[in-house]
């Protein structure tokens, strides 16, 4: 979908990038020189291994080094490292894991989202387009206890593929929202579904997917963040059954586990999914 009012890549990159930089930037400063040198060195080695088995012309190489410096101009390395770089990361990272998978964060994440409760909405405009949608769960530890308190924080993007913070025209909190399990550790967070969108083609992100001819599009989900005390944050997607491109997610970020299962409800539907987190 299209949105009236879309925001340009250069535009939502760069509120991406800023903030990612604000947010991260300072935990660099604690790694080893040596893992530093290693890492670095071996993502040289592979490209050059790249360049030798396939031969690439200065004209290619020329091509690449005015591609990269556009990502930067476009403000889009978030984007193009989440979409492409991220789900390999976030494999490694939790792969030790008992309780649920995660996926990627993404690039539009924004923290301290209003507080709904343990039964509340996410703030939406009049008319919200989407059809409703509501999820009720539980926060477990794997050792079965219920996770009292625990945060669910949602956030996704609108019936046109739109975040809010990262695109004009809508309100600050739009379709963010914070929720604290009650006593058992349960929840019930009232939404809309979410609509499939296209990455922003427009930038630097675009042109590679243009050229190679790929898609830019990703399946409807949902983003979540779930933490307790004393246990591991879990970060995930939650998606749809039968969406088109819940096989070729354009960000290879979509799990069997991650699929969730509506029932029609009303003029709405229900979903219920849990939540069971690793202790620290």
């Amino acid at each position: 979908m299209t949105a009236t009012h879309s925001p340009t890549a250069a535009a939502s990159g760069a509120n991406a990038t800023e903030r990612f930089k604000s947010d991260k930037l300072a935990g660099v400063a604690g790694t080893p020189k040596e893992r530093v040198s290693l890492l670095a060195r071996e993502v040289l080695e592979a490209v050059h291994a790249t360049i030798r088995k396939h031969k690439v012309t200065y004209e290619e190489y020329n091509a690449l080094k005015s591609w990269l410096i556009s990502v930067g101009e476009d403000g889009e390395w978030p984007l193009f490292l989440d979409v492409w770089v991220e789900h390999v990361v976030e494999d490694v990272a939790t792969e030790h894991r008992q309780g649920n998978k995660g996926t990627i964060e993404g690039p539009y994440y924004v923290p301290d989202a209003p507080e709904q409760g343990a039964r509340g909405s996410v703030p939406t405009r009049d008319n919200e387009p989407g059809t409703p949608l509501t999820w009720t769960g539980q926060v477990t530890s794997t050792t079965g206890a219920a996770l009292a308190g625990a945060k669910v924080e949602l956030w996704h993007a609108d019936a046109d593929g739109l975040y809010s913070q990262f695109a004009p025209d809508i309100p600050e909190w739009n379709l963010r929202g914070t929720f604290t399990a009650d006593d058992e550790g349960r929840f019930e967070i009232r939404t809309v579904r979410p609509a499939p969108y296209q990455i922003p083609t427009d930038g630097a992100c675009g042109k590679l997917i243009a050229a190679a001819g790929w898609h830019a599009w990703r399946p409807a989900h949902l983003h979540v963040k779930v933490s307790a005390p004393g246990h591991e944050l879990l970060t995930a997607q939650l998606y749809f059954p039968g969406d088109e491109h819940n096989d070729d997610d354009i960000a290879s970020a979509v799990k069997p586990e991650l699929l969730l299962d509506p029932k029609p409800a009303g003029n709405g539907e229900t979903i219920e999914y849990n939540f069971v987190l690793d202790p620290a």
